[in-house]
């Protein structure tokens, strides 16, 4: 209904279509009712076309002119690659800092036992610093943090809320140090301010791992790509769903094209047991969710 206001009578049934199609998706009634996960059909005009190279033109499409727009916080604010896992993150991140003009700087963690941990001399030994920095855990920087100067990144703890640097705020780098980096607030209430970011102490709450250890390191992450959990609550205008692997839990698919304020705004690459273009992908819905709503 926001979208709607002052459109032509075209624009408007295009939203309303839209619209449509995105709350049949979320309830489950794309490609006929089911309860679960359910094969569904994606339209045509949703789908990169370019089987030669899917991934660069994935990439043009969400990031064109990305070299010309550095400056241009709006540009990042606005757009992201999402995909339902971390290492698809990862993977397109990497691809897109080496495509970054200028010098990279790299920041290692320090990774030990917590102090709390009553670890005897055979769990030193079993938990070294070297398995410690191996360790890739959701919501936490990598041991490995490379960065430049003009990139989007993610802040992933509550540093100062009052001051907009909350969990998720998208930040783009502007300077480097040793002890601090620069950064430009650019999604939230604050956009346009520029803080410095210290290293922290960080402590997963992952309950898979039996032990506890900490972290010190810039509470970071390059942000050109995140994953759709992610990206919840991010108005963004440009959006590329990069689905290697289907979703994989409720309502991930519909959060992910929802994002968008209008159809053209989105695009997929999707991705079959072969790594061969597919038009069809899987949606998760459990429809007991909605009973008590």
């Amino acid at each position: 209904m926001r979208l709607t206001v002052g459109r032509s009578t075209s624009d408007i049934e295009e939203i309303n279509s839209f619209a449509k199609w995105l709350l049949d998706l979320g309830e489950g009634n794309v490609g006929g009712p089911n309860d679960g996960e359910a094969t569904i059909e994606i339209p045509q005009d949703l789908l990169i076309a370019d089987a030669s190279e899917p991934i660069a033109s994935l990439i043009d499409l969400v990031y064109p002119s990305i070299l010309e727009n550095v400056n241009n916080h709006n540009y990042f604010s606005e757009r992201a690659i999402l995909a339902p896992k971390n290492d698809v993150v990862h993977e397109m991140n990497d691809r897109l800092l080496s495509m970054f003009q200028g010098e990279e700087r790299e920041y290692l963690s320090s990774d030990s036992l917590c102090p709390t941990e009553d670890a005897n001399s055979t769990q030193q030994r079993i938990y070294s610093s070297d398995v410690l920095n191996g360790l890739k855990i959701s919501c936490l920087p990598n041991h490995r943090l490379v960065l430049k100067v003009g990139v989007p990144v993610m802040l992933l703890r509550n540093i100062d809320q009052r001051n907009g640097l909350c969990n998720d705020t998208r930040l783009q780098v502007k300077k480097l140090y040793n002890r601090v980096i620069e950064v430009e607030i650019i999604s939230g209430a604050n956009i346009g301010s520029c803080k410095c970011i210290p290293r922290i102490n960080l402590i997963p709450s992952n309950r898979k791992i039996s032990f506890a250890f900490q972290r010190r390191q810039f509470p970071l992450v390059v942000c050109f790509a995140m994953t759709i959990n992610k990206s919840q609550g991010q108005p963004l205008s440009r959006v590329s769903l990069y689905l290697k692997q289907p979703v994989f839990s409720h309502g991930q698919l519909y959060v992910a094209l929802s994002r968008v304020k209008t159809r053209d705004g989105v695009i997929l690459l999707i991705l079959d047991n072969d790594r061969k273009h597919t038009d069809k992908t899987t949606n998760v819905v459990y429809k007991e969710i909605f009973n008590e709503l």
